[in-house]
């Protein structure tokens, strides 16, 4: 129930990212705010770091690092703001159901665990419930922004599983802090490079967005995630991503006023259902 827990919390700080990013590209390109959120962590991180005297990494953590560099602290947010130009941030999250299956495959490909086969079907329900809902054209899909988001997933599966299974030796704020630190070189010189030509314009809604995923979805919400997925296990508490479409469903039609098509409502309660049994043979 530890785990669960901070994973609950992890899922629901996760929430207002999509949302976040919708608002933050209005103002930014995709490179700048990929980068320069990355970048903001990265310096919290590195603060945070010095100041509790954390040990170096060893030479057998790098590769593990970079896989969780490369694949939540630039693949995912990327790919998702990418996503975001060309679909509504209402229609993108439900694509957050994929990422529990994701997270599991990897879990059992890099951290060696075995769910049982009753665990894979409700998951699979749970997934085929979310593509199901993607081809449905509910109005506001499109063919590029779903591809990129089921890339987003699965590269996000991937950097959630290899940190989850990197925080049982490192811990969970550890390894995100060292992952974001490690990718600092690269996102400083994007930054730079994707400077907005001019700050004029940019209102305080897209100021906002870039503050909530450089300080919460990147940094805030992993120091919990990882720690639920390193005591929880892997697959068991990666179900909870279920969960993550309604509090995000919620979020985008109470702050951004989008509309919350009534499919997307009972997309999200089937995968909940599914959450309950696939935790039950995970």
């Amino acid at each position: 129930m530890d785990g669960w827990g901070s994973g609950l919390l992890g899922v629901i700080i996760f929430s207002g990212s999509l949302p976040a990013t919708r608002v933050a590209v209005a103002g930014f390109s995709p490179l700048f705010l990929t980068s320069a959120r990355a970048a903001i962590a990265a310096l919290l991180g590195a603060v945070l770091l010095a100041v509790l005297r954390q040990p170096w990494p060893e030479r057998r953590d790098l590769v593990s690092l970079t896989i969780v560099a490369l694949g939540v602290v630039i693949g995912f947010p990327l790919l998702t703001a990418l996503a975001l130009q060309h679909i509504t941030s209402a229609h993108s999250i439900v694509f957050i159901g994929l990422l529990p299956l994701s997270t599991a495959i990897f879990g059992v490909l890099r951290g060696g665990e075995r769910p049982k086969p009753l665990f894979w079907l409700f998951s699979c329900i749970g997934s085929a419930t979310v593509g199901a809902f993607a081809l449905s054209g509910d109005g506001s899909a499109s063919l590029t922004g779903d591809l990129l988001m089921v890339a987003a997933i699965v590269v996000c599966g991937l950097g959630y599983a290899e940190g989850a299974a990197l925080s049982r030796r490192l811990g969970g704020w550890q390894v995100i802090s060292w992952a974001l630190v490690l990718s600092a070189p690269v996102v400083l010189l994007m930054t730079i490079m994707t400077l907005p030509p001019s700050w004029q314009g940019i209102g305080a809604p897209a100021w906002l967005g870039l503050a909530y995923v450089s300080v919460f979805s990147m940094l805030v919400g992993f120091v919990f995630w990882y720690r639920g997925l390193a005591i929880g296990g892997i697959a068991s508490v990666g179900q909870l991503q279920l969960l993550q479409p309604f509090f995000g469903l919620a979020l985008a039609g109470l702050l951004l006023h989008e509309p919350v098509a009534w499919s997307m409502i009972a997309a999200t309660m089937l995968v909940v259902v599914c959450v309950v049994f696939a935790r039950r043979f995970a």
